[in-house]
C-alpha cells in the first residue's frame, strides 16, 4: 500500500504542480488554507504548555493540625514554631514535621518534639490565594517531580499521535483526519478541567496529546499541498508563527487567571469556535489525485481558481486522468544506500536536538529566577522574528550553514548559563530567550531542511523518521529537567553539549539550496555524491 500511494504521488506531482500554477501559487484561497490551519495550531500550544503555570511552587509546610487537638488556640506562627523542624537557614522545613505524639500541651511546651519526619497528612499552602495544579494535586515534595513525568506523558502523547495519523491521513485523507483531531482535542481539553485526581489529569492529556499530534501533522501537510513550491516555507512558518502569538497571549492569560481549571477552560473553550470547520476546510486536491479521486479534485481546484480569481485550461485538468508506471520506494531504501542512510542519520540528530533544546527551554520557564510571566513574554516575543528570520536566511546563507550556526548558537547559550551564578536571573533569562530564539528558527529550519534532502518516493517516510526522533526527545527533556534537584547546572549543560554536537553534525550535510528536488534514490546518490 506504501509502495502504490508513494508511486502514484510521484506521477501526478509534475502535472500538478502545473495545476497550482494555473491556480494562482499563493492566492486568496491558499491564504485562507493557511489560516484555517494556523487556528488550531495557535489553540494547540496553549495545552502544550500551559502546565507550566499550573506547578509555580509557592510556600508550603505540612499539615500539623494534630497538635490543634491539645492546643486549640495556638497562632499559626506557634504552631509552625512547635511542629516543623528549620533548615540552615532558619526558616521552616517544607517537607519535614515533628513526629506525632500523644502529650498535652505543656509537656510539648516543656520538652519540645525532636524525631522528624517525612509530611504524613498533607500540606497546607498559606500564600495561595487560588487552587493551583500544585495545590490541589499536593505536586510538592516527594511527589513534585509528577509535573515533570506529566509532561513526558502529554509527549508520548505527541508520539503515539505521529504513528497513528500520519498513515491514517494518507489513508483516508487530510481533512477527516484534521476533523477528529481538532473535535478530540477539544473535547479532551476541556474534560480536563473537571477531572478529580491528577493521575486522570495525565491519563486524559495523553489522550489531548494524541489528538494534538494529529492537528501539528495534518495542518503542515495541508497547507504545504496547496501552494506553490516557492511558498511552502512561507506556509509553514505562518502557521508556526502562530505558536509565537499563543506564548504570548498565554503569559498574559495565566497572569490573569491563576485557577487552574478556569485557565484550563479558558484555554480549550476556543476550540469550540472551531466546528464551522466541517463546512469550510478543504480537502487536499494533491491528495484526491494520488488515490484518483480525479472528479472531486477538480472541484477543490475550480473553487481555488474560482476564488483566487483565475482560469484552469480544461486541457491541464485533462491531464488528470492517466497514470503511468514509475519507480516507488520504501523506507528500507534508507538502509541500503549509504549516503542516504548517512544524511537520515544527521537530520534525525538535527530534529532531535531541535525539539530537546526547544522544549528544554520551554518547559524550565519557572527556572530562570525571574518573572515566569515576564520569561514566557519574551519566550514569546522571540519566537515571531526567530521564525520569521528564517525566511530571509534560508536564501541568503543557504540550509546547511543555517541549520548548524543556529544550534550552535543555541547550544552556546545554554552552556554559558551554566559559568553564570544564580542570582545574576536578569543575565540568565537574556541568554536562555536567545537560546530560544535560535532553537525556534533551528526547528522552523528542519522542516524545510528535511523535505528536500529526502526524495519524493520516501520523502513521507523520512519526515516521518525525523517527527519520531523529535518526538522522544520531547518526551526526554522534562526528564532531564528533573536532574536540576541533583545540580541546578545539569540540564542546561545537557541540552546546550547536545545541542552544540547536533550544530556540527550538519556541516556534512549536502547543501539543498536552488537545488532540484530529487524523485527516487539513485538520482539523489548520484547528486548527493557529486556534490560531496
Amino acid at each position: 500500500m506504501l509502495h502504490s500511494s508513494l508511486a502514484t504521488e510521484v506521477v501526478t506531482m509534475v502535472e500538478f504542480g502545473d495545476l497550482i500554477i494555473a491556480v494562482g501559487e499563493f492566492g486568496l484561497y491558499q491564504k485562507l488554507v493557511v489560516l484555517w490551519i494556523s487556528l488550531p495550531m495557535f489553540l494547540n500550544i496553549l495545552q502544550m504548555v500551559g502546565q507550566e503555570f499550573m506547578v509555580v511552587d509557592v510556600t508550603h509546610y505540612c499539615n500539623t493540625d494534630w497538635i490543634r487537638a491539645v492546643g486549640p488556640n495556638l497562632t499559626e506562627e506557634e504552631q509552625l514554631n512547635l511542629t516543623l523542624p528549620r533548615d540552615d537557614n532558619g526558616d521552616y522545613e517544607q517537607c519535614m514535621m515533628y513526629k506525632p505524639v500523644e502529650w498535652d500541651l505543656e509537656t510539648i511546651l516543656a520538652n519540645g518534639l525532636n524525631e522528624t519526619q517525612k509530611c504524613s497528612n498533607g500540606w497546607v499552602y498559606p500564600t495561595a490565594q487560588q487552587p493551583s495544579l500544585l495545590t490541589e494535586f499536593d505536586l510538592v515534595c516527594d511527589r513534585k517531580d509528577l509535573s515533570d513525568v506529566s509532561q513526558s506523558i502529554y509527549m508520548v502523547g505527541l508520539l503515539i499521535g505521529s504513528i497513528i495519523f500520519g498513515p491514517l491521513s494518507d489513508r483516508i485523507g487530510r481533512r477527516p483526519v484534521l476533523l477528529i483531531s481538532i473535535y478530540g482535542h477539544c473535547l479532551f481539553s476541556f474534560v480536563i478541567a473537571f477531572l478529580p485526581n491528577f493521575t486522570l489529569y495525565m491519563v486524559f492529556r495523553c489522550i489531548m496529546a494524541i489528538a494534538a499530534s494529529g492537528i501539528l501533522i495534518t495542518t503542515v501537510a495541508l497547507g504545504t499541498e496547496w501552494v506553490g513550491v516557492s511558498y511552502r516555507p512561507i506556509a509553514v512558518v505562518v502557521s508556526q508563527c502562530c505558536f509565537a502569538a499563543a506564548l504570548m497571549i498565554l503569559a498574559g492569560l495565566s497572569y490573569g487567571i491563576r485557577n487552574w481549571r478556569l485557565l484550563q477552560i479558558a484555554g480549550s473553550a476556543p476550540m469550540f469556535a472551531l466546528f464551522f470547520y466541517y463546512w469550510v476546510l478543504p480537502e487536499s486536491a494533491r491528495w484526491l489525485v494520488t488515490k484518483g479521486k480525479i472528479e472531486e479534485a477538480k472541484k477543490y481546484l475550480k473553487k481555488a481558481a474560482s476564488i483566487n480569481k483565475r482560469t484552469i485550461p480544461p486541457e491541464m485538468l485533462d491531464q488528470l486522468k492517466g497514470e503511468t508506471q514509475t519507480k516507488s520506494g520504501s523506507i528500507l531504501d534508507l538502509l541500503r544506500n549509504k549516503q542516504l542512510l548517512k544524511v537520515t542519520l544527521i537530520i534525525m540528530c538535527a530534529w532531535f536536538m531541535d525539539s530537546l533544546v526547544y522544549y528544554g527551554l520551554s518547559l524550565n520557564v519557572t527556572g530562570f529566577g525571574l518573572n515566569i510571566y515576564l520569561t514566557q513574554l519574551a519566550f514569546g516575543a522571540v519566537e515571531l522574528p526567530g521564525r520569521i528570520s528564517c525566511i530571509y536566511l534560508l536564501q541568503w546563507f543557504g540550509r546547511k550553514k543555517v541549520q548548524a550556526v543556529l544550534l550552535l548558537l543555541a547550544g552556546l547559550m545554554c552552556l554559558i548559563t551554566v559559568g553564570i551564578p544564580e542570582d545574576q536571573a536578569v543575565v540568565i533569562t537574556v541568554l536562555a530567550v536567545i537560546g530560544k530564539f535560535a532553537a525556534c528558527a533551528s526547528f522552523s529550519t528542519s522542516y524545510v531542511y528535511a523535505a528536500e534532502l529526502f526524495p519524493t518516493v520516501i520523502r513521507q517516510s523520512g519526515m516521518g523518521l525525523c517527527s519520531m526522533a523529535a518526538r522522544v526527545a520531547g518526551i526526554i527533556a522534562p526528564l532531564i529537567l528533573m536532574l536540576q534537584d541533583t545540580n541546578s547546572a545539569i540540564p542546561m549543560a545537557v541540552f546546550g553539549g547536545a545541542s552544540v554536537l547536533g550544530g556540527l553534525l550538519c556541516f556534512l550535510l549536502p547543501e539543498t539550496r536552488g537545488a532540484e528536488l530529487p524523485d527516487d534514490t539513485v538520482k539523489d546518490k548520484q547528486q548527493k555524491t557529486s556534490e560531496l
